[in-house]
């Protein structure tokens, strides 16, 4: 092996920094309420137009009673939706119900567990606390407050959340166009006749599924046979997208044709190669749009696990950036190996694995080719260059999968 060779590579930290420095930002759109099929990111601040609770509130069941020991007179109802229209005396209560707003004049509430009643006679078997099981007025967010960043990303309870404190839309950084561009003379179309030096071509369905939750539609432009023409007439199918994903021929052999054609298209080589395993031939260039910022090329290798491994910690980071997401690479969490790990060379290696409870085990064959093992994969262990043997029992980092 080169050394050379190696340590020209660019570090994993590098390689996702330069990347995303060129990520094509977005404008925003206001959209309503209503579930969307994608993901968004918040494209501003949101405030809260009204207070949560607008009133004090009960948090339980019971009775809501004045100050005093007991026993009360009950004097009338405060339901949800329906308040007691007056004002408690001394020694006076009314029934209330969970998020019912309590009655001026009330201190605390009795559970209703813990009433005795008598006819309409209140009393307390356990002494009620002042204050307690009450939702005071603007606990939540009050009026004016901040409730939701900027790069907030899309969830159910965001827009609860966004419903709540007054708003009926909100708006959201509109998402990249993507063309997916799958190359290679063995490739055919899934589900037709596959003769024994070919294979189907499964990397652009497997890339357009994981781009999809946020971007929609994926533009499929293959797959294409290693040809200059049909590989320029593809290329010139991507003219309007803003980003732009290539699986296969991003190396410098004699038939991986991608580089030279990108250039041809006009294209700028911004880097090539990253040290990973799998994953190392990652290429990523720019192309001048006709209108707006330049056209991000990311070249992912052709083995489908190196394209599956590249275009998580990188289209996924890339599409996210684009969109506005603060935080846009997938994070780690420390798990228990569930058994020996194997010693690591130069470059940083994602293995991939299955969780299993609070333990790892590998998913099979770590071969860049096997798909029946990415397929029982839900995290990638990432093992550091130059690592020696892990051992059963010791702590890793993992990538979960579900997630991104």
């Amino acid at each position: 092996m080169d050394r050379r060779a190696v340590t020209s590579l660019l570090s994993l930290e590098e390689a996702q920094a330069r990347l995303l420095a060129l990520a094509p930002q977005r404008p925003s759109s206001v959209m309503g309420l209503l579930p969307f099929d994608t993901r968004r990111y918040l494209a501003r601040d949101i405030t809260a137009r009204r207070t949560q609770p607008a009133a004090d509130l009960s948090a339980m069941d019971g009775y809501a009673v004045a100050p005093g020991p007991g026993p009360w007179q009950r004097v009338g109802e405060s339901r949800a939706g329906v308040p007691f229209g007056g004002a408690l005396a001394h020694d006076q209560c009314v029934r209330i119900s969970t998020g019912a707003v309590l009655p001026e004049g009330a201190e605390s509430i009795v559970l209703q567990e813990d009433a005795a009643i008598s006819g309409d006679m209140v009393t307390a078997t356990e002494p009620p606390s002042a204050g307690r099981h009450i939702r005071r007025a603007g606990f939540d967010f009050r009026e004016g407050d901040v409730i939701l960043e900027r790069g907030t990303a899309w969830s159910p309870a965001v827009l609860a959340l966004a419903a709540a404190a007054g708003h009926a839309q909100l708006p959201w950084t509109e998402p990249p166009s993507v063309a997916v561009l799958d190359s290679g003379d063995e490739l055919v179309a899934p589900g037709a006749p596959c003769a024994a030096h070919q294979i189907p071509a499964s990397n652009g369905l497997m890339l357009g599924a994981m781009l999809y939750p946020y971007v929609g539609m994926v533009d499929s432009l293959g797959p294409v046979t290693d040809d200059r023409m049909a590989l320029a007439a593809a290329l010139e199918r991507a003219e309007d997208s803003h980003i732009l994903v290539t699986s296969g021929g991003a190396s410098v052999g004699d038939h991986d044709l991608i580089q030279q054609a990108l250039k041809d298209w006009g294209a700028k080589i911004d880097f090539w190669r990253v040290a990973i395993k799998p994953g190392k031939p990652l290429m990523v260039a720019t192309r001048p749009s006709r209108s707006g910022p330049d056209l991000v090329i990311l070249g992912l290798p052709g083995n489908p696990v190196s394209s599956f491994v590249t275009a998580f910690l990188f289209a996924l980071p890339l599409v996210r950036a684009s969109m506005g997401d603060p935080h846009p690479l997938p994070r780690t969490i420390t798990m228990i190996a569930g058994e020996d790990l194997p010693p690591t060379e130069r470059r940083r290696e994602f293995l991939r694995a299955v969780i299993e409870g609070d333990r790892v085990r590998l998913a099979g064959s770590q071969d860049s080719s096997a798909l029946a093992a990415l397929a029982q994969a839900d995290c990638l262990i990432d093992r550091p260059a130059g690592a020696p043997a892990a051992k059963a029992g010791d702590r890793v980092p993992v990538f979960c999968l579900r997630n991104g």
